[in-house]
């Protein structure tokens, strides 16, 4: 496994601030939030696409993905939608990322399946990944792998949030073996409980990360695993740094 830090636990950072705390805990990369707060997003110019990429690959880490907020099942036409990926696709080819985070945002597969076939190639041609995340209306490793079988590109992947699936009731034994086909990214994280989703630090609330680790680890899985600690939703909790080394020796554990 590949520990990357989502910008999402760092609200107000600069791509500076991000780039060192991701080196200081000896990250291999750093996960992009696509919004105009965070200085990356696809209103970027050609120069500052450059400058991004030369930064980061500058500090020797790799951008793991960008977390983009495209709704691939969202209700209404497809054009904006694809329009949308289209365009963060691009954005992530240009900084040199593996590839672009959507959301649900809808709860009709054949929707979102017929969007990814639209971008399959021009995915394809950019040697990048659609990640599709277990979030919103389908939160469950079943109904992203009903999804990403419908849609029946390899360019359409999944994205296993570790809270979401388990806080709809399913249990990481389940998520995994419908995950498995598609298994591309892994984002890490702990909360309080299944209703109150406040982000505590590894080990001290009531996602299973101990189960999810060892499955990850019988199922052979060597990708990228993201802390997303979401400071950003959850003003009042800890920065960061105080997390990351709990995410990083789970990492280590559950990694060899």
């Amino acid at each position: 496994m590949r520990l990357s830090v989502s910008t999402l636990g760092m609200p107000g950072a600069g791509l500076g601030e991000a780039i060192e705390v991701a080196t200081r805990f000896g990250c291999a990369g750093v996960e992009l939030r696509l919004h105009p707060d965070t200085g990356v997003h696809a209103g970027l110019r050609p120069q500052e696409r450059r400058e991004v990429r030369r930064r980061v690959g500058g500090a020797g880490l790799e951008i793991s993905a960008l977390a983009g907020y495209v709704g691939i099942c969202q209700p209404g036409e497809d054009e904006p939608v694809v329009r949308a990926l289209r365009a963060d696709l691009e954005l992530a080819a240009e900084l040199g990322a593996g590839g672009v985070r959507v959301f649900p945002r809808g709860d009709d597969p054949a929707v979102g399946a017929r969007r990814l076939r639209q971008v399959a190639g021009e995915a394809a041609a950019l040697g990048l990944k659609v990640l599709v995340e277990t979030h919103d209306q389908l939160a469950t490793g079943a109904a992203v792998a009903r999804l990403l079988k419908e849609a029946g590109v390899s360019q359409a992947v999944a994205l296993w949030d570790l809270l979401h699936p388990w806080r709809n009731g399913e249990a990481p034994a389940d998520t995994l073996a419908a995950l498995a086909p598609y298994l591309d990214y892994v984002q890490v994280k702990d909360a309080v409980s299944a209703t109150d989703t406040t982000p505590v630090a590894m080990g001290e609330g009531s996602v299973p990360l101990e189960e999810a680790g060892e499955l990850l680890r019988g199922h052979g899985y060597r990708g990228w695993v993201s802390l997303e600690w979401e400071r950003t939703w959850y003003p009042q909790v800890a920065p960061v740094e105080e997390i990351l080394p709990g995410a990083a020796a789970w990492v280590r554990r559950f990694g060899a």
